[in-house]
């Protein structure tokens, strides 16, 4: 049953939202309905809302199946900030606090209860949630339960016990990077029953691709470039590997560009702290390995720029994609050597199970494809998804006219420059704009928002963006609420949320304006 004024009200009520993206008002409609359901949908196209409002409407609890703890604890304390009651089981919680929060989630107190898959299949969990008023289950980051998947996890497989536990309760499978085989394992795996199926678009028109392969003496060079031509916003540069990550930090540093690193080795605490640094604007240069941004929800993310041959199509796809998530142009910069490829196929022959391999040598040649191909990128990768599209070239990638000239080869007799470089830097001048203030003091109204964000969320024990999106600061630095009811008319600030920082913003303000 729907609430008075629709999904719409709830909507702008809890998450700050005028309107739904493509596709998201039908999956809530789909879950509402109690349908089992297959939803792919592009990093930054807004899957967790798919699940996070109908458990919210249902008055009941949503089972939520997803691979990192950090990712977890990061929804809940989201959900938190705009007063839906929700929590993570998982094995930081005490034997104390796990008998509370299963007290809890049996008298239905949650909206949403978060699980590692290891977790929800031990046969004590599946037993006690006999017991959850439960309406679905959400599997996020499903294409891992696939062999054909880029992240295959032998753990999702345990899911499809799911069916024969709870066979009444409806299943949903979320994720942002399955070609169509993977598709067809996902709901094979999970045997979803007719399931509603919504697969978005794979066209980011927002970024561009481009892609050069380079000498060893040019690709620090490149690096460079690419950080001086990409000024504004924030920027991911992936490193292979952790001594990579390293020396590409000691790099940047000496060329005058601070950065931080973020890789596997590092101590949890460790790479919490400095995941945090770079979402709250500390420091705008992030250099990690691919144990980095699942997950992460950063908006104004400007390039993206990967040091080497991802190991497929998917995974290049999906840590690309995290740029440009504000719908604003975004770069997502590849620059790769013939020694790229001649790694990955040592550790491929390394490979022992003679399936894996073959998968493993399957991926290799189609991202080999996609950096050698003379033919528009945004197409490859449409295609590569099995979407068609009606357009040969995109006009935003290297091979469509978008190449920089910063990025064409020495010495080549035309450099081509781009029109998207100029257009990118545009959209990034206006929201620099802020009532006619003078820059200086605009700069500093920003500052001082953004200092009032990291200290809400050091007192709450939060990441930054957990209290409020980058996005939203920079409307609230060009409305310039003068009151919490103006303040609620911002992009994502509902009303719970206007009600817990609304005065301290207000005051933020009437200090700088």
């Amino acid at each position: 049953m729907l609430p008075p004024g629709g999904l719409e009200a709830e909507l702008r009520k809890y998450w700050g939202y005028n309107s739904f993206r493509p596709l998201q008002e039908r999956i809530v409609r789909s879950l509402l309905e109690g349908h089992d359901t297959c939803v792919v949908m592009p990093t930054g196209g807004g899957k967790s809302l798919c699940y996070q409002l109908p458990a919210l409407l249902s008055g009941k609890t949503a089972i939520v199946v997803s691979p990192l703890i950090a990712l977890m604890q990061d929804q809940a304390a989201q959900l938190a900030q705009m007063g839906i009651p929700a929590a993570v089981l998982n094995s930081s919680v005490t034997a104390e606090q796990q008998a509370g929060l299963i007290g809890r989630a049996q008298q239905g107190e949650y909206r949403l209860l978060y699980f590692s898959p290891e977790r929800l299949a031990r046969a004590d969990t599946m037993a006690w949630l006999q017991q959850v008023p439960i309406t679905f289950f959400a599997v996020d980051e499903a294409h891992c339960i696939s062999e054909w998947g880029h992240e295959f996890r032998p753990e999702y497989r345990q899911l499809k016990r799911l069916r024969t536990s709870f066979p009444d309760r409806p299943i949903a499978a979320f994720t942002a990077s399955a070609t169509q085989r993977v598709r067809h394992d996902i709901l094979s795996q999970l045997q979803l029953r007719n399931p509603d199926k919504y697969i978005a678009s794979f066209h980011r028109p927002n970024l561009r691709y481009l892609v050069r392969e380079c000498t060893g003496a040019e690709h620090q060079e490149l690096l460079v470039a690419a950080l001086r031509e990409n000024s504004e916003g924030s920027i991911i540069v992936y490193s292979p590997t952790i001594d990579g990550v390293k020396l590409t930090v000691n790099f940047l540093k000496s060329e005058g560009i601070p950065a931080v690193a973020y890789h596997g080795k590092m101590e949890a605490d460790e790479r919490r702290r400095t995941q945090e640094q770079w979402m709250s604007d500390e420091v705008r240069v992030l250099v990690g390995t691919i144990a980095f941004g699942l997950g992460i929800n950063k908006a104004t993310v400007r390039a993206v720029i990967h040091m080497s041959l991802p190991k497929s199509i998917e995974q290049y796809y999906q840590e690309a994609g995290r740029a440009g998530r504000d719908g604003d142009p975004a770069n997502c910069i590849l620059l790769w050597q013939k020694r790229d490829a001649g790694l990955l196929a040592y550790f491929i022959e390394q490979v022992s199970d003679p399936t894996e391999k073959e998968r493993s040598w399957e991926r290799y040649h189609t991202i080999r494809r996609f950096v050698e191909s003379k033919s528009c990128r945004h197409r490859y990768i449409c295609s590569h998804f099995g979407e068609r599209t009606k357009w040969d070239t995109c006009g935003s990638c290297d091979m469509c006219g978008a190449l920089p000239e910063w990025l064409a080869p020495a010495g080549s007799p035309k450099r081509r420059a781009s029109k998207a470089t100029a257009a990118s830097k545009i959209a990034l001048a206006v929201p620099q704009a802020v009532h006619g203030l003078p820059p200086a003091i605009a700069a500093e109204l920003r500052e001082k928002l953004r200092q009032w964000r990291r200290e809400a969320a050091k007192q709450q024990g939060v990441p930054a963006f957990v209290v409020m999106h980058d996005t939203s600061l920079e409307e609230i630095c060009r409305v310039l609420p003068r009151s919490t009811t103006e303040l609620r008319r911002v992009h994502g600030i509902g009303e719970y949320k206007a009600a817990l920082y609304g005065e301290q913003i207000i005051e933020v303000l009437k200090t700088k304006c």
